[in-house]
């Protein structure tokens, strides 16, 4: 405590400028990594609809799930694909 006590007054807004600022860095990593991992996809919401929501829903909404699917689908194959050969190359 004699510590903290030394330092005199003002020293706690340093303080809170190094958290501010990490807590900045931070963000903007988490942002950066969602946008390089494709985590900002509207027609995410397309994904919870299967064959059996056919006649719940307007053709061109099934016919974009369908085709949200599809891509989902192969971005997915696309990944494992380049994880199994990064696998590979480290083995």
């Amino acid at each position: 405590m004699s510590f903290l006590d030394s330092l005199g007054d003002g020293w706690t807004i340093y303080l809170w400028l190094i958290v501010g600022g990490m807590i900045i860095a931070a963000s903007i990593y988490g942002i950066r990594w969602a946008s390089r991992n494709e985590q900002f996809d509207e027609d995410i919401k397309y994904l919870v609809f299967s064959e059996s929501d056919k006649d719940k829903m307007d053709p061109e909404e099934y016919a974009k799930s369908r085709k949200v699917l599809a891509e989902q689908e192969a971005s997915r194959d696309r990944v494992l694909k380049a994880q199994a050969e990064a696998r590979n190359q480290a083995a």
